[in-house]
């Protein structure tokens, strides 16, 4: 049997740094159960600094080695790496085009796919160019006067919208608005996180998520669970991973007909192989009361931690998540 070393790659330095450390224990569980694996972990920190789990620092370079600092270890090859960074520089492409420019194989979605779905601008583009409805929506390059004018007409046509960062991740950078006196302060507080900035309708709708994956060769999506969040409130980043978050989840949504099972299924997959997306990915969808699906946004790299719906929903439609990464990782490795 062959022997690899693999390189799980967490943190980031971002706004979901200590999200990313959690996942990366999960998946630290699971790949340590695989015989071909000698594993280390590496946490990225806010200025690029490399730092092991013994505290001590390390280098990953370009030659594709872990060197560490005390000298005292020989440089570490690495033949593949897990990146479970969420935000940036993981979601964001940034990470996956430096492993692409020294030909180090990865674990999920590709440099591009990655950037046009964390832009939620993109996204919603390329949502709308597979014929997948999405959530109405203005687009704002800059802030001031212009951006307010056009998100107080937004605000009056719809009654009430979400002004959102276009390029974070985890409800960062996003906001409901109900009143117009709030207009200007949210923009300015979006544009601090962005250089772009989405404004969406608010939709009133069950908000449903779909675990997409490739398992044994075939493009696999799961049913969908739900998130039902607190009266009045949206899925906020606290509601996503606080402790004390009042919202509540399904692995398998509830009172779902089979039709719409079906058709959200089949979106879900379309969106996964038309955007090229890659090993998985989190697809979330609004449900309205009229039974109209919308595609809302795209995570490349799910979040894993206790409360995370992805492993749940594989697992409840039957399938192996260490099976998954173990197959998709050396299918990759026996391609190189």
């Amino acid at each position: 049997m062959n022997q690899y070393n693999l390189l799980l790659l967490c943190g980031g330095g971002g706004s979901e740094h200590a999200i990313s450390l959690l996942s990366a224990g999960y998946l630290k569980t699971n790949l340590a159960t695989l015989p071909q694996f000698n594993l280390l972990w590496l946490e990225l920190l806010e200025d690029g600094r490399y730092r092991c789990e013994d505290d001590s620092f390390a280098q990953l370079t370009c030659d594709r080695e872990v060197i560490f600092a005390d000298n005292n270890r020989s440089p570490w090859p690495v033949d593949y790496v897990v990146p479970c960074i969420h935000g940036y520089p993981g979601e964001t492409g940034d990470i996956q085009s430096w492993f692409e420019l020294i030909g180090l194989p990865y674990f999920g979605c590709r440099g591009e796919a990655s950037v046009n779905c964390f832009n939620k601008i993109t996204a919603k583009m390329w949502f709308s160019a597979l014929g997948i409805p999405n959530t109405p929506y203005l687009f704002l390059d800059e802030p001031g006067e212009q951006a307010v004018n056009r998100t107080a007409e937004a605000l009056a046509q719809w009654g009430s919208v979400f002004v959102k960062a276009a390029s974070q991740g985890s409800s960062v950078g996003c906001y409901k608005v109900d009143d117009a006196e709030q207009i200007e302060t949210v923009l300015n507080e979006a544009f601090s996180f962005s250089p772009y900035v989405i404004v969406e309708k608010t939709i009133i709708a069950r908000e449903l998520e779909v675990a997409v994956y490739e398992y044994q060769g075939e493009v696999v999506a799961t049913v969908p669970g739900e998130i039902i969040c607190a009266s009045n409130t949206f899925y906020s980043f606290d509601e996503k991973y606080n402790a004390q978050s009042q919202a509540v989840t399904k692995v398998q949504a509830e009172d779902l007909s089979q039709e719409t099972i079906d058709a959200i299924r089949h979106y879900a997959i379309k969106a996964f192989k038309g955007m090229k997306l890659r090993h998985l990915s989190r697809i979330d969808f609004f449900l309205t009361q009229d039974n109209e699906i919308l595609l809302n946004e795209i995570n490349t790299f799910p979040g894993m931690t206790p409360i995370s719906m992805f492993p749940k929903m594989l697992k409840a439609h039957g399938d192996d998540f260490t099976v998954m990464l173990r197959d998709n990782i050396l299918a990759q490795l026996a391609s190189k």
